[in-house]
């Protein structure tokens, strides 16, 4: 994973957004407090924006240079979360050139990691977190089991899907959804929609950047 590579990965992850811009929103009228969307996409502007200014950068300090800008420049909930997660990811690389998947995996867990800890928020809550921790484990678990590329992408894929499905039966403890009770229930946490159209995207970037031997 070098730094163009997470440029094009914050391009699709960008595009992604944008495809699903309706179904995002619907669900954070639904239970959020309605600027989800609004900040997401913001941020992912802000960090498209800076892609001649990374190109040249390691990927430590361009991940850590986009949580800086996003600090910034996201508001609401999300913004120091997502901050946080990308600074947490270049903390953990620093020093290293071009990551391998195990590099790249301690750095998503540290990611998760790092917005756990200041949202003080763990699965189960209805937040980002109920697909963000069980992607970053089994991130984790099938990079130390070597598995193939075109595997890890795949079943990431559908652990972020399913795991978004099932906030739909949650009850949040976490946020405005909070205050709803059990009128929550039925309704997907738009943090975790998001989430998973990200990994989608990224996942799909990956694999198609990498020769067929690698994600064979």
């Amino acid at each position: 994973m070098n730094t163009p590579m997470i440029i094009d990965a914050l391009a699709a992850v960008q595009s992604a957004i944008l495809a699903n811009e309706a179904q995002i929103e619907s669900l954070d009228r639904a239970i959020g407090d309605g600027d989800h969307f609004i900040n997401v996409r913001r941020g992912c502007e802000v960090a498209v924006a800076m892609s001649p200014e990374l190109r040249t950068l390691p990927p430590a300090l361009a991940l850590h240079k986009v949580g800086m800008k996003l600090l910034g420049t996201i508001g609401g909930a999300s913004g120091p979360l997502i901050a946080s997660f990308f600074m947490a990811m270049g903390k953990q690389l620093e020093g290293v050139e071009e990551p391998n998947r195990s590099e790249f995996a301690l750095a998503f867990a540290q990611g998760v990691e790092a917005i756990k800890t200041r949202g003080k928020a763990d699965v189960g809550e209805k937040t980002m977190l109920d697909v963000l921790i069980p992607v970053s484990r089994l991130l984790l678990r099938l990079t130390e089991e070597h598995a193939a590329l075109a595997q890890v992408c795949a079943q990431l894929t559908h652990e972020a899907e399913q795991n978004m499905l099932a906030t739909r039966d949650m009850i949040a403890s976490k946020g405005r959804a909070s205050f709803l009770g059990e009128r929550a229930l039925g309704h997907i946490d738009p943090g975790c929609k998001t989430c998973a159209v990200a990994i989608a995207a990224v996942c799909q970037t990956v694999l198609q950047q990498e020769t067929p031997s690698e994600a064979a």
